[in-house]
């Protein structure tokens, strides 16, 4: 009899602790993770408010975390892609017992918060490793990393967010600790630049229409000094035979003219080099070709107009039923999106991105992290469209989103596609029964 109740006394210490080694509250100083180039990040304090298991039968814990952002690049160019390092320093909280808490049992998992030039947050997450923690000694720190690609050029802020451990210690516990007064103080800044050199080349033209055969006169400025510049004629996409040349000046400015002669004409555009270039051209500007060819006698002149549309979506159904998980177990609750439908009709050279962002999925008094949340896109472009669908890449869709699929500009774009994804959201194994909701917005651009 005395050596089971040690045993259930034992046992229930173990989920004690697995419950209060999560409750970390103020620490010390903290050098930056190796590999840091920053030198701006800096520990920051912020009030936590923690919540053990329930079968740790103790209450929240209402504390401050000490805690430091650091990143692998602190001048990044868009495009760039940033690696982050989220470090929860020593707490001042120790093992509350005389009984050691073995090495290895710890997994974080936790979000840092974008603001700035880019807001949205990053998903962090750290290894299963820590070093054994003696009887009544302070809790380890634990350090968590994950990456975000930089989309917009400016300073953009990093402030560590909400955090979850996970604890493998005889059971699998987890214990979620939010900011109470988000967002925490900011601890590392990035800059980040444009990257690429900005064409400013312009052109613009003396008349609008012509008829077959008219001249238009072509203005450039911001060419390069000297440079020989082609001026030719665009049907959509396509260069035409119509083609003149300019020469730029000392200040890379032109004037010249170009005789149009093709009827199917939208554009004119002006570039340097042998062939067009994004990077040394400018234009396309608007021109039409009004064909006022006299109609024969006893003949009759027949015009058609295609009118443009708009882009839009539709889906079939706004309820997504996920696959059940069983309590102890959790892992992965499966499903699949409902078929988005997207039409763009508009004609023109724009493409569009379709991108999703979902909400925390809450239950019964619990919630349930809406980094857990994961698709696989799949994209299938209708017969005949002009443009290609381009799925989307896998991965968390979360509280910042994600792109589930997009089609690129060009010269004449447009078409009609369906949109599919696998979802998957992981349920940490001790969620409480019940059933757990969230709201995934799709948003088409």
């Amino acid at each position: 009899m005395g050596t089971t109740g040690s045993t259930t006394r034992r046992r229930r210490w173990a989920a004690l602790l697995g419950a209060t080694a999560l409750a970390v509250t103020a620490g010390g100083a903290l050098a930056a993770p190796a590999g840091a180039v920053s030198t701006e990040s800096q520990n920051v304090d912020f009030a936590t408010h923690c919540i053990p298991p329930p079968i740790a039968g103790i209450p929240p814990i209402d504390g401050t975390t000490t805690a430091v952002v650091s990143v692998d690049n602190a001048t990044p160019k868009v495009g760039d892609t940033v690696t982050v390092t989220y470090k929860v320093v020593t707490p001042a909280a120790s093992n509350p017992t005389a009984i050691s808490l073995p090495a290895d049992i710890m997994t974080p998992t936790g979000k840092v918060t974008l603001g700035g030039a880019q807001t949205g947050s990053i998903t962090v997450a750290g290894p299963k490793k820590n070093d054994p923690v003696a009887g009544n000694a302070p809790f380890p720190s634990f350090s968590m990393t994950g990456t975000f690609t930089v989309t917009a050029p400016g300073a953009i802020t990093l402030s560590p967010g909400d955090y979850n451990i996970h604890t493998s210690y005889i059971l699998e516990l987890d214990t979620p600790c939010t900011v109470t007064n988000p967002p925490a103080p900011v601890s590392d800044t990035v800059t980040a630049t444009d990257g690429t050199q900005t064409n400013t080349r312009a052109i613009t033209l003396g008349t609008a229409s012509g008829k077959p055969g008219d001249s238009v006169t072509v203005t450039g400025s911001h060419f390069t000094p000297g440079a020989t510049v082609t001026l030719a004629g665009r049907s959509g996409a396509t260069q035409t035979a119509d083609t003149g040349t300019a020469t730029a000046d000392a200040q890379g400015a032109f004037s010249g003219t170009l005789a149009v002669n093709d009827k199917t004409t939208t554009g004119v555009v002006a570039y340097e080099g042998a062939s067009w270039s994004d990077t040394k051209g400018a234009g396309p500007a608007a021109y039409v070709v009004v064909d006022d060819t006299p109609v024969p006698d006893n003949a009759q002149k027949i015009t058609t107009t295609v009118k443009a549309g708009t882009l839009s979506m539709s889906q079939a159904g706004d309820a997504v039923q996920l696959s059940a998980v069983d309590f102890g177990q959790g892992g992965a609750s499966d499903g699949a999106l409902r078929t988005v439908t997207v039409k763009d009709f508009r004609g023109g050279p724009a493409g569009w991105s379709l991108t999703g962002k979902v909400t925390d999925f809450t239950g019964p008094g619990a919630k349930i992290d809406a980094g857990r949340l994961s698709w696989s896109p799949a994209c299938v472009t209708k017969a005949a469209s002009p443009s290609t669908c381009q799925a989307g890449s896998s991965g968390t869709v979360g509280l910042a989103g994600a792109t589930l699929a997009s089609t690129p500009n060009g010269g004449l774009t447009g078409g009609e596609f369906t949109v599919d994804a696998g979802l998957s959201l992981n349920v940490p194994a001790f969620t409480p029964p019940g059933s757990y909701s969230g709201v995934l917005t799709l948003t088409l651009t």
